[in-house]
């Protein structure tokens, strides 16, 4: 698998980077984890308009979602269209939310462009990879992903605080990605995300191979703070993402 990082932005996109979107990609299939605020502009920057084969988007909060309506134009509206339509993966509402967020009721329901399936704690295949998701902890219905192709492993924290079923997805995952989008030294509101030093707690629970932070808030905090406490949580190589980072899982 290949591992593309379009957006790492926390809850609003940075000076430098888009919302979440990350591409993973195996046997010329795409599969995007999330659609965050700008990061169209970003698939095109490092990957390929059309390079998309299916969407999971891990919960229903803007920064994670609102690009997936600005690609609804690019397939219906291009010179070339219509084009198959795009499997989406995602909570309870998945459909009526991007429509909804897309304009008004007589722009239709995006069923032209996109087929909905509702997330639920289990297993799915789409296209090669076996995904497996679980809700976690998070104010808002939320799934944590793991990815699963040719006896390799990604996994995905999606937005949470720290509980048992990211530990679960990311037992012994080669690659876990995960967000840290606290500071250490704030006053932090329960149950939304996780410090650096949490991030790091729970890879070593996990016993992933690698920890890779994203969803940082950098506007609020201090990214080297964050990649400081995660490190002394978890014993294994620990990078900060940015735009553009590929790795190969």
């Amino acid at each position: 698998m290949k591992l593309t990082v379009l957006g790492c932005a926390g809850s609003f996109p940075s000076a430098d980077s888009a919302c979440s979107a990350y591409l993973v990609e195996a046997e010329g299939f795409g599969l995007l984890l999330d659609f965050g605020t700008g990061s169209l502009s970003a698939l095109q920057r490092y990957a390929d308009l059309y390079s998309v084969n299916a969407i999971l988007l891990s919960h229903l909060h803007c920064d994670h979602i609102l690009d997936a309506c600005s690609y609804v134009v690019v397939r219906r509206y291009a010179p070339d269209a219509p084009f198959p339509r795009l499997p989406v993966y995602g909570p309870a509402g998945v459909q009526e939310r991007l429509a909804a967020a897309y304009g008004s009721p007589d722009e239709g329901p995006l069923s032209d462009v996109y087929t909905f399936h509702t997330l639920t704690p289990g297993t799915v295949c789409i296209g090669p990879f076996t995904v497996a998701v679980e809700r976690v902890n998070h104010p808002v219905e939320t799934f944590g992903v793991r990815v699963d192709h040719d006896g390799r492993s990604l996994a995905y924290s999606g937005d949470t605080a720290p509980c048992d079923a990211v530990v679960r997805l990311a037992q012994r995952a080669d690659l876990f990605l995960c967000e840290a989008a606290w500071s250490e030294d704030a006053d932090n509101p329960p149950g939304i995300h996780l410090t650096g030093r949490e991030a790091g707690e729970l890879a070593a629970k996990a016993d992933a191979g690698r920890l890779l932070l994203t969803h940082l808030v950098t506007a609020w905090g201090d990214p080297r703070a964050t990649y400081q406490a995660a490190s002394a949580g978890f014993p294994g190589p620990v990078t900060l993402v940015r735009p553009g980072d590929t790795y190969e899982i």
